[in-house]
């Protein structure tokens, strides 16, 4: 069981330094298709002016704003699709639905590869016996 918690904890620190180490491009391509598949939609920044203020707010962070009492969210990205995505509370929460579940789908991949990998080591070390002719 020891052996259990400590690739588990081993598969979380390296994906916490997977996360760490992604690029702008790469942050941008794995969330705007959640985005998307969510309900904000895409407007582009198709002229200098929209050039000009997407480049002067926060990049690949998604951001709210309230208006006529409700909060909108907005992505912007200057990096990948020179767009902003923008979106009512609905796309918001369908958005943390996906994150969630793409999250659950990793864990579970992770706790997959950790029982193969175990089941391996474990086979590993029974292979290492010496093979007895009274034994068996």
């Amino acid at each position: 069981m020891p052996r259990i918690v400590l690739l588990l904890l081993t598969a979380t620190l390296v994906a916490i330094a997977a996360g760490c180490a992604e690029t702008p491009v790469e942050r941008a391509q794995r969330i705007e298709p959640m985005l998307a598949a969510a309900g904000f939609h895409m407007h582009p920044a198709d002229n200098p002016a929209r050039d000009a203020e997407l480049k002067d707010v926060t990049p690949l962070k998604l951001r709210f704003y309230p208006h006529d009492g409700k909060l909108h969210y907005w992505f912007a990205d200057p990096v990948y699709c020179d767009c902003l995505y923008i979106g009512d509370e609905a796309a918001y929460d369908a958005y943390q639905r996906i994150k969630l579940q793409q999250r659950m789908v990793q864990q579970e991949q992770m706790a997959a590869q950790m029982n193969e990998d175990a089941a391996q080591q474990e086979q590993m070390n029974f292979m290492m016996w010496p093979a007895d002719p009274f034994f068996f």
